[in-house]
């Protein structure tokens, strides 16, 4: 007899986890400075259409598959539809991959945190720090070293994280977001609040808000807008499949999915609020533009927030206060975003080897934590991060996520009866508008985000010549392509004493389900 799925307390608490994973470290350093590339306000207008026409009918795409088959993504697909278990393990390989290096960068902000608490920023790496004394960084290729400095607050991460996911959805991740997130949102608020009393904070929200209308037809600026979306969203690598998997029987599955995507992107604009006043300030206090001092991902970051700090006007005291709480705030955003992904996989190994949590947790918890301290924590751990991120990210999880579309609207049809699923007991219903966008805009969306990735890739291989042609192949394509490949040899080894096991018989859609 198989064991009862566990479930959230309560839809508030869903909603936390959800929102937990959808607000991570790219919301806070991804989101504005590809809004400000985008074109600054013009960004906005693309991005409230993709929001509604795209991002949110695939989000409760995803919605509607785990809550109905109340599974993992391996057997949710599986469930679905038999040939569609690969998709399932392939996202679950991409969620692996991701963690092992995400749980290292999160590590790196908990050390920023005390270089910020210090009061000596002084002590703190610059740019050109950064990479030869806080990472030990060296050129690829060469033989790695263990960095202990970065090794030991991973390790930290990854106890941490693990211990939240043995104690299981309820008490466990449930609890951590209902404190993770309004933490996050209040720390947040307040520096943006903070960031707005700078002198030149106006200039930075100009450079943000102000509109390049011109580009407002530029084709490059649509597919930043999904890319960022899809990501942003957890979309595309079986998280909101896990997570909605635990929801009540009745659940109102569009409400919650509503609530998430405003949530994740009113928080995206707080972001860009918050660092585009800094930056101003920044700029104002070196007489430059915006322009000259900006800089994405990492450098946002770890660069320039540093830089910034060192300037403010709040004396020692104030100005560690200001960048610990920059810093803890990606911590947090860091940790509520690992758990939902850790848990992917977790869930998928309970549902196929009927393990408990507990022992789950520590089957595939402990092996990718070793993984992740000795492999993203050692003098090549940059090196690996940079390209595995790029390929893992633009290859598999967008990859993925139009396959996974593609085999339910097109070749399976399964979206009239997942509609009805949604609007059993959702107070928002689902109509034709949504099947329309899930069967011609998604796939039109994310087909033309991997196709223009693709071929810039090959016109110009990811990062200009800084890494060789065959350390790009084992990082990059080896990796993307071996979860791939991953996901169909998991669905070829036949699953055993799995009598929670039903798959739903393919069967003709009636009339009410084509309407």
């Amino acid at each position: 007899m198989a064991k009862a799925r566990e479930q959230w307390g309560s839809r508030v608490g869903f909603i936390f986890a959800a929102a937990g994973s959808a607000i991570g470290l790219g919301n806070i350093w991804r989101f504005p400075y590809t809004a400000y590339e985008a074109g600054g306000g013009t960004f906005l207008i693309p991005y409230i259409v993709a929001l509604l026409a795209a991002a949110i009918p695939l989000l409760l795409l995803e919605y509607s598959v785990g809550h109905k088959f109340r599974s993992s993504p391996p057997l949710a697909f599986r469930k679905l539809a038999r040939s569609m278990e690969p998709v399932g393990w392939w996202q679950m390989a991409i969620c692996a991959v991701i963690a092992c290096y995400y749980a290292v960068i999160v590590a790196w902000a908990i050390r920023y945190v005390f270089f910020s608490l210090g009061l000596n920023w002084n002590d703190a790496p610059d740019t050109e720090t950064f990479f030869a004394d806080f990472l030990h960084a060296g050129a690829p290729g060469e033989a790695p070293s263990m960095v202990l400095g970065v090794a030991v607050p991973a390790a930290l991460v990854w106890l941490i994280t693990l211990v939240v996911l043995a104690l299981g959805i309820r008490k466990g991740i449930e609890i951590a977001n209902r404190i993770f997130i309004p933490l996050l949102v209040v720390i947040f608020g307040f520096l943006v609040v903070w960031s707005l009393t700078l002198d030149g904070a106006v200039e930075g929200l100009n450079a943000f808000f102000t509109p390049e209308w011109n580009r407002l037809l530029d084709a490059d600026v649509w597919l930043l807008v999904f890319g960022q979306l899809f990501f942003s969203l957890s979309i595309g690598f079986g998280i909101m499949v896990t997570y909605s998997s635990y929801l009540r029987r009745k659940a109102d599955l569009s409400g919650s999915g509503l609530v998430v995507a405003f949530s994740n992107s009113s928080f995206e604009i707080l972001a860009g609020i918050g660092v585009f006043a800094a930056l101003g300030f920044m700029a104002t206090s070196q007489g430059t533009t915006v322009g000259e001092v900006v800089e994405g991902g990492v450098g946002l970051a770890f660069f320039s927030f540093p830089a910034i700090v060192s300037e403010l006007p709040f004396g020692s005291i104030g100005n560690g206060l200001f960048g610990a709480l920059f810093f803890a705030s990606l911590v947090i955003a860091g940790f509520t975003s690992l758990i939902s992904i850790v848990q992917v996989v977790v869930s998928s190994i309970q549902d196929r080897l009927g393990l408990g949590r507990v022992a789950a947790v520590a089957l595939v918890g402990v092996p990718m934590a070793v993984v992740s301290v000795s492999v993203f924590s050692s003098s090549q751990g940059l090196n690996l991060l940079d390209v595995v991120d790029h390929f893992i990210n633009h290859y598999g999880v967008v990859f993925a996520g139009l396959v996974s579309v593609v085999l339910v609207a097109w070749v399976y049809r399964r979206l009239p009866q997942l509609r009805n699923h949604v609007n059993e007991s959702s107070s928002f219903r689902l109509g034709r508008g949504w099947m329309i966008t899930l069967t011609v805009l998604t796939p039109i969306g994310l087909g033309a985000v991997l196709i223009t990735s693709l071929i810039a890739e090959l016109d110009a291989p990811y990062g200009d010549g800084a890494f060789s042609n065959e350390f790009l192949f084992w990082a990059g394509w080896v990796v993307a392509g071996g979860a791939l490949l991953f996901g169909l040899l998991m669905a070829l080894i036949p699953w055993r004493n799995a009598d929670h096991i039903n798959v739903e018989p393919a069967r003709a859609e009636s009339k009410e389900e084509r309407r």
